[in-house]
């Protein structure tokens, strides 16, 4: 079994959801459920070993617009979020990551070197990510805090937009290159990131926000979980010029399992075969060189193909990409050591 360490899932969110529902979010994660993908039982059953784990600040629930008969659909940008709000649904979800950390059900790692300890002794490693910097003011105040207890990734958007940039939509068939890119808040926020250490995720932003990020910042370049505009072309999606430019920082891209972004259709269908998936790696190696690709599940995040159906399947991913001929040193890189690399460079680690 190929240790798996993932960039990108929302369980974080999930549980949330459900604590306010009167749930408890550490016997959900630590006990067996049938709630989303991702819980401790089915990690350990699919070997996936840790990952990125987002804070997110929803802004009601997405629903991709029904496809018109030609099977496209251009979902208009989620509702902007206030900060304050946003600070708030930020701590109560950061709390969460953290009594889970108390209860020893998972390990929240500040460093690779922390990751491949917890990853060693069988704990889940829990990296936090913020998807969307709405709870950051101008002044980077927040980001400071936020770092000092154990923030190590951000995106400065996701699909909609706020004072640090522009989020793509959730389109079919659209071109990256939606809207303009970083505000001038935004910049600063990149080299903000650069001098603390903290990984820029640059998967929901725009095409010009990319090349904004690019120019700015002076780490790998990460995109945590999209796949190849080439083969599906979603907005979400990364063209050729921008998979080319992660490959020359020596970035990531991480392979998401959202069926909409692996469908040569893109549309949402848990029936989608594992061979697409096997497709978009296949392109994205041949891109950008076996040392840039690695895995971005969205797991709790979207409609994935029923060939994984959640944690617990996520083996069988890997062996579909033996399969395809990727030996056991390529499924290293792809399954955990691309990942730890990337993350060293961006937290100021000796690579």
């Amino acid at each position: 079994m190929q240790a798996v360490f993932d960039g990108h899932n929302d369980v974080l969110l999930r549980l949330w959801r459900d604590a306010g529902t009167g749930k408890d979010p550490i016997a959900e994660f630590r006990d067996s459920t049938s709630e989303g993908h991702l819980d401790l039982p089915r990690s350990h059953s699919g070997g996936l070993a840790g990952g990125l784990c987002a804070i997110f600040v929803p802004s009601g629930h997405l629903v991709l617009k029904t496809p018109n008969a030609d099977g496209h659909y251009d979902t208009p940008l989620s509702d902007t979020v206030e900060r304050h709000q946003a600070l708030d649904t930020v701590l109560e979800i950061a709390a969460i990551a953290f009594r889970l950390d108390r209860a020893d059900a998972w390990k929240v790692c500040r460093s690779t070197d922390e990751v491949r300890a917890a990853m060693d002794a069988k704990v889940f490693a829990a990296v936090l990510h913020m998807e969307g910097c709405e709870a950051i003011g101008p002044d980077l105040i927040e980001l400071e805090i936020f770092h000092a207890a154990g923030l190590r990734s951000i995106g400065p958007v996701w699909s909609r937009h706020n004072i640090f940039g522009h989020g793509v939509p959730f389109a079919y068939p659209k071109s990256p290159d939606t809207a303009p890119g970083l505000t001038n808040a935004g910049f600063a926020l990149v080299r903000e990131c650069n001098r603390l250490g903290i990984a820029i995720d640059l998967s929901h932003i725009t095409e010009q926000g990319f090349w904004d990020v690019a120019k700015t910042t002076d780490k790998p370049l990460i995109a945590s979980h999209s796949n190849a505009h080439a083969l599906t072309p979603v907005a979400r999606n990364l063209n050729d010029r921008q998979l080319d430019a992660i490959s020359e920082s020596r970035g990531i891209v991480g392979l998401n399992f959202a069926t909409t972004m692996l469908r040569s259709d893109g549309q949402e269908n848990a029936g989608t075969p594992l061979s697409d998936m096997v497709r978009h790696i296949d392109y994205l190696v041949n891109r950008m060189g076996i040392d840039c690709v690695g895995l971005g599940s969205d797991f709790d995040g979207a409609t994935i193909p029923q060939g994984i159906c959640d944690a617990a399947g996520t083996q069988n991913l890997v062996s579909a990409l033996r399969d395809a001929g990727y030996g056991d040193s390529d499924l290293q890189k792809i399954c955990r050591e691309n990942w730890l690399r990337v993350l060293a460079g961006a937290w100021h680690e000796q690579n």
